[in-house]
């Protein structure tokens, strides 16, 4: 009896090993290169993923080792890996792959269904509720707090004295935090408008008070917690929820319930706080929002001047009946993670790669102070709009940097790429770090060179063999936004200071997370220039 029922096991086994792997999707799996598939576990047993170090490493050996496109058996399903421009821009304008990839569900109990993760009809009216916030009057706004959080990182470094050393990465996710806490969100729901005066005469600094000062930092190892969860159950699908469920004292689930408490406790304040907010103000500012700011009146309850934006869009379309208070949730946690996480990254990354290259550290400072000079110290939207070099820094970092750098898609029909089919139902994976290092379109990919953005260097360059804010309909709506944002900020720094290595790039370890993370701590020197009076 039992040796009949472990026959009917192998015979069931076989026969399911080759309708997957023969039948028509297996079929055009098998056309495209990758590496050979064992039965039934196909390459789960290939690769090291013990770590995340490790699994990025092994995302660069696939990519390069089948260029221009690759495909990976994950169990029953293929996944289909591609880094030519060609084959990215067919898999990021099609309308066959306008929903996220399988590996967003993990997110679900975080961000739900919101822009980032949802699909369909849902995902176009988000967007089209959201793309006004912004609009060119909207930044003019945000730039208000750009700038009040830039000076008070100034304070923050001078309190210090004449050298400060820095650990980049809370440093720099700490005051793009800020500026999303300050700006489209949060209305002093962290106080940070408290100014604490060092007692050395030659700096004073910004301080969170103790209780916002550890919020802050949960709501951030908790988006990291986050971030860990999903990157160990991408290469193991086979981990259900429903699995979870059934054995809810695992470590993965308590430590996901605490990191959802933390993050949703965090939105819930801040969607309260502001509701209670236009309560108070009896709704007058949710009239017209991107109408710009002609009187200029403060808001005397609030002690600072109005702040209209993201949330203020979602409360009035929610007056319209366009939105529920639990899509407003999705939003808020939506746009909370990706304004402050991914612009928090990319400066980080050339925060180093201007200590790094001197020239280009000293060229970007020379165009801020004359462009402070010409305009009697100001460094509003319009001269900041004016900073091309330092533009070009930035863009020349986030080529070689990507902070979201991998982006998955659902292939909901057969898909033509120039290099291969991709069939219905199938998941493709767009690796914008090797394509932004592609030595096909990249001459010397690894050498920082701003120079490559001029327009007569990238004139004929293809268009997507740059693209790090994704493309097509599903590009980033923030993008404007953060290139400003990452200006202002850096031209304060390079005014202020001379930067100086202490981690090298060279000796950094990446990780794969949601974004473009080192392994380890990096650091970088500020030295305080000294001015003449």
């Amino acid at each position: 009896m039992l040796m009949h029922l472990l026959l009917f096991i192998a015979l069931a086994l076989t026969v399911f090993h080759f309708y997957i792997r023969y039948r028509r999707i297996g079929r055009l799996a098998s056309a495209i290169p990758g590496p050979s598939p064992y039965p039934f576990i196909g390459n789960m047993l290939s690769f090291d993923i013990s770590s995340p170090v490790s699994m990025w490493l092994v995302l660069r050996q696939l990519s390069n080792q089948y260029y221009p496109i690759t495909r990976v058996w994950m169990t029953t399903e293929a996944l289909y890996s591609v880094r030519h421009p060609d084959d990215v821009e067919i898999a990021l304008t099609s309308r066959k792959t306008i929903d996220k990839g399988w590996v967003y569900k993990y997110l679900h109990p975080w961000l739900r269904t919101g822009l980032l993760t949802s699909s369909g009809e849902k995902w176009r009216h988000r967007r089209k509720i959201l793309t006004p916030a912004f609009h060119f009057n909207i930044l003019r706004k945000y730039m208000d707090i750009t700038q009040e959080q830039g000076e008070k990182l100034i304070k923050f470094l001078q309190c210090d004295g004449k050298e400060s050393v820095q650990s980049l990465i809370p440093f720099c996710s700490k005051f793009t935090l800020n500026i999303i806490c300050g700006n489209p969100f949060v209305i002093k729901i962290f106080n940070i408008q408290q100014i604490k005066f060092c007692k050395s005469k030659s700096a004073m600094g910004v301080a969170l008070d103790s209780l916002d000062t550890k919020t802050i930092e949960k709501y951030k190892q908790a988006i990291y917690k986050i971030g860990e969860i999903t990157v160990y159950r991408m290469p193991r699908p086979y981990i259900h929820d429903w699995m979870l469920k059934l054995v809810p004292f695992l470590p993965i689930n308590r430590h996901r319930k605490q990191a959802l408490s933390i993050l949703h406790e965090f939105t819930a304040k801040v969607l309260k706080e502001r509701k209670e907010y236009h309560d108070r103000t009896g709704n007058k500012y949710l009239q017209d929002l991107t109408e710009e700011d002609k009187d200029g009146d403060d808001d005397v309850y609030m002690g600072c001047k109005k702040r209209l934006a993201m949330l203020d869009l979602l409360l009035s379309a929610e007056k319209d009946g366009l939105i529920d208070d639990e899509g407003i949730k999705e939003e808020v946690d939506t746009f909370t993670f990706e304004g402050h996480d991914t612009t928090g990254m990319a400066m980080t990354f050339i925060l180093m790669l201007l200590a790094e290259n001197k020239n280009a550290q000293d060229k970007a400072r020379d165009e801020v102070n004359e462009m402070l000079k010409k305009n009697n110290g100001i460094l509003g939207i319009a001269e900041v709009q004016e900073l091309h070099y330092l533009e070009r820094c930035i863009k020349e970092s986030m080529r070689l940097y990507p902070p979201v750098p991998t982006i998955f898609r659902d292939v909901s029909e057969d898909l033509q790429l120039k290099h291969g089919l991709i069939p219905s139902g199938s998941c493709v994976v767009c690796h914008f770090y090797d394509l932004h290092r592609d030595p096909n379109f990249w001459d010397e990919p690894d050498k920082f060179d701003p120079d490559r953005f001029l327009l007569e260097n990238s004139s004929k360059r293809h268009p997507f063999a740059y693209i790090p804010f994704s493309a097509g309909s599903r590009n980033c709506i923030g993008q404007k936004f953060a290139l400003l944002e990452l200006k202002s900020i850096l031209g304060r720094i390079l005014q202020n200071f001379y930067l100086e290595p202490v981690t090298r790039l060279a000796d950094i370890k990446l990780i794969a997370d949601l974004v473009l993370r080192p392994s380890e701590p990096v650091h970088l020197k500020f030295v305080k220039i000294e001015k003449n009076t």
